[in-house]
């Protein structure tokens, strides 16, 4: 144990862990020689760690281990001051203390961003006995934040179910961060969104492991792959994924940020570690849950009793550290690069997030085929709502982030400022506001028009306005809801509209499923579309417009009310009673028992939404109907557009354990896969199933396969196309 140093942690945040040290002994006159063999970027990453390790003192491998920021040397209060200066003492003092990773996660001048970083980097290579980079992090959830390229929330991400086009989106943020001297992301977050009064359901990629730990793994490839510019062949990453929150994070008490989580060893096992598992063996970075699991805090373990720790722990904390840095090349190149705007917010870049934009819109009721709607045809439409004149971003995009959108309106305005068709907008009420005065304005432009397209939803806020005393949100982290309807004014501005008698079309803009029975009852057409990127504005007119074909699916599914939840699709056999009640639109009760005046049954559940063309399913086959406990299989089947649009398909594969020692979920997503499919043609897919996906946590706490029947099903949560029967021996 260190007799004369006293080391305290301090469970203050899940990404920073204080450590302070008094009484260090910290030499004050050393040499490194040239051919030491951490200095050698040839030499085997291992080998330069135990190398530098034994050169270091406690204080030095106390700095690495302890978050610093670039506040500590620059000024970065006003986002728009481009002065380039910085304070010296500032910088020395945080780089003898906190220098193994800098938070550099703000919206600076990109000038100023990469003067600070190169100011930092020299002095920890020039002005340091050992010079040990730091390592420079920022927030990645929806793309790179210092005025990058903002993507969809990750909800929205995952509703694309294109795990290759995310991974192609992650290699963009990559390369909006990396020229900028940014090696670490705080991102992907792998929490299960099963519990939707949870401010941050929109930080998930959705209620489903598997999909969760696809898109997850596409993140981290995207993200990772690759190598910084002038290193060596030993630095085989380019910038450090960090998955989060480790783990069940998703599901705290009464939906409130940071509440304990409940559950045993089964269900940490079944669900919340699984993505943990599939898509960050190979992640650089893992990040803490803030919370308890079961009464135990997720930062915590018996290292923490007593008031020292044993200096190996302190060492092996600093050789991930060291490892990390040596894997980044970031010893032979930390600095940010000359050419940095060539690889900012670039034409390319556009392109693949216009292709993500439209492809995480779902389209989840289209009653006798309202939409699409034709320029030729329609002479008018009423934009409405109070998300349709509005950039509505997700959390975790930094101070004016939303003047790089385009807003619904603009982008109706932008589509059709070539055809005759005439737009008549009204707002209709506030987001946050109970106030119907401007109800009859929207109305009126209803009446006027000849469909009218009515846009409500949830909204977050930046990361300066969403800390902002005084300020208000719906979602976003400390953000919580006790009720998953629409707030205010909106659901009344809906039922006004619909009333009027023209087709209405709702559009849902939110970071999670909003619970409104009526207008799935009564709207003519419904979509979704959670918190979109830049381009979200004029997608969402397209879609509606039929320049581009709806292919999102629910990652997540549609509760009827907050009292119903939770409505994930992946629930324990024998878990969900179905005997529903009702309340009729006149008032009359109908009298059930699961629930008595409600249904456990979501309105749209996970895997759903449709097309403007349609699908037949033919032909399923398993590559082999019998297989030993330790083997894989796959499922094919052929798939044929019937209808006369192009499209894109959602092939998902389910899988239920039919007999198990222990009791399993009905069914659990263990395969997928989108294709685009041509008009009238069919199409043969094969989805690879792995062994692990057929496995439980047993009562003897391990994970395996049993001998058994596996329903194969192929089809959506909901719906089954068609199934077959696997047999394990």
């Amino acid at each position: 144990m260190l007799k004369s140093t006293i080391v305290s942690i301090l469970a203050a945040s899940a990404f920073t862990i204080g450590i302070y040290a008094s009484d260090t002994g910290v030499v004050t006159s050393r040499s490194v020689p040239a051919n030491a063999i951490y200095k050698n970027p040839k030499a085997a990453v291992e080998d330069r760690v135990n190398d530098l390790l034994p050169r270091m003192t406690i204080q030095e491998k106390v700095a690495q281990i302890i978050q610093g920021d670039m506040n500590g040397w620059m000024d970065f209060s006003n986002p728009l001051d481009d002065t380039l200066t910085y304070n010296a003492s500032g910088l020395a003092n945080m780089m003898a203390t906190r220098s193994g990773s800098i938070w550099g996660g703000y919206l600076v001048p990109w000038q100023k961003f990469v003067y600070g970083v190169t100011i930092g980097q020299k002095f920890l290579m020039e002005n340091t006995t050992l010079g040990i980079p730091a390592i420079i992090q920022s927030e990645g959830l929806h793309g790179f934040t210092n005025n990058g390229t903002t993507w969809p929330s990750p909800i929205g991400l995952s509703a694309s179910f294109n795990a290759p086009l995310l991974q192609s989106a992650a290699k963009t943020m990559a390369d909006e961060a990396e020229g900028l001297g940014v090696s670490q992301m705080f991102a992907p977050v792998l929490d299960l969104s099963r519990e939707l009064r949870w401010g941050r359901v929109e930080e998930n990629y959705g209620e489903d492991p598997f999909l969760t730990s696809q898109m997850g793994l596409a993140y981290v490839t995207g993200l990772q792959n690759g190598s910084r510019r002038n290193t060596s062949s030993t630095a085989t990453a380019r910038m450090a994924a960090t998955c989060k929150h480790f783990a069940a994070f998703g599901s705290p008490q009464g939906g409130l940020n940071i509440a304990q989580v409940s559950g045993g060893e089964r269900e940490l096992q079944t669900y919340y570690l699984r993505p943990f598992n599939k898509a960050c063996v190979q992640a650089l970075s893992i990040m803490t849950a803030y919370s308890s699991y079961d009464g135990i805090p997720a930062i915590a373990n018996t290292r923490m009793n007593g008031g020292t720790v044993n200096e190996t722990f302190i060492d092996e904390t600093v050789k991930t550290m060291l490892r990390t840095k040596f894997t980044l090349g970031l010893f032979e190149n930390p600095y940010p690069y000359s050419d940095y705007l060539s690889t900012l917010r670039t034409p390319a870049t556009k392109t693949l997030l216009h292709q993500m934009e439209q492809e995480a819109i779902v389209l989840l009721q289209n009653r006798n085929n309202v939409l699409p709607l034709s320029s030729k045809s329609v002479k008018s439409i009423a934009v409405l709502g109070p998300q349709a004149n509005r950039v509505t971003f997700g959390d975790y995009v930094f101070f004016n982030a939303s003047n790089n959108g385009i807003t619904p309106l603009n982008g109706f305005k932008q589509l059709l400022s070539g055809t005759k068709v005439k737009i008549n907008f009204a707002e209709g009420c506030k987001l946050w506001s109970n106030d119907q005065s401007e109800i009859a304005a929207a109305v009126q432009a209803a009446k006027s028009s000849d469909v009218a397209i009515v846009m409500v939803g949830t909204w977050s806020l930046d990361q300066t306005l969403l800390w902002t005393p005084g300020t208000n949100a719906t979602t976003g982290e400390h953000v919580d809801l006790s009720d998953l309807k629409l707030v205010g004014a909106q659901l009344d501005l809906v039922q006004a509209v619909q009333a009027v008698g023209k087709p209405t079309i709702v559009v849902f803009v939110s970071g999670k499923p909003v619970a409104e029975p009526w207008i799935a009852e009564h709207a003519d057409a419904v979509i979704q579309q959670f918190y979109p990127g830049e381009l979200g504005g004029l997608t969402i007119a397209e879609i509606i417009f039929g320049v581009a074909n709806p292919s999102g699916r629910l990652p997540v599914s549609f509760p009827r009310s907050v009292g119903t939840t939770p409505v994930f699709y992946n629930y324990l056999k024998g878990s969900r009673p179905l005997d529903p009640g009702s309340i009729t639109d006149n008032g009359t009760l109908m009298f059930g028992h699961q629930y008595v005046l409600d249904s456990p049954v979501p309105l749209w559940s996970f895997g759903e939404g449709l097309s403007y063309t349609t699908f037949k399913y033919t032909n399923l086959k398993l590559s082999k109907t019998t297989i030993g406990t330790g083997d894989s299989f796959s499922v094919s089947v052929t798939v044929q557009n019937t209808g006369k649009l192009d499209g894109k398909e959602v092939v998902q594969v389910y899988l239920t354990d039919i007999i198990s020692s222990a009791v399993t979920p009905n069914q659990h997503l263990a395969g997928f896969q989108k294709v685009l499919i041509k008009a009238g043609a069919s199409t043969s897919v094969t989805i690879p199933i792995d062994n692990s996906d057929l496995g439980l946590w047993t009562t003897g706490n391990t994970w395996a396969v049993e001998p058994g029947q596996f329903n194969v099903a192929v089809g959506t949560s909901a719906t089954v196309y068609l199934n077959t029967t696997l047999t394990v021996h």
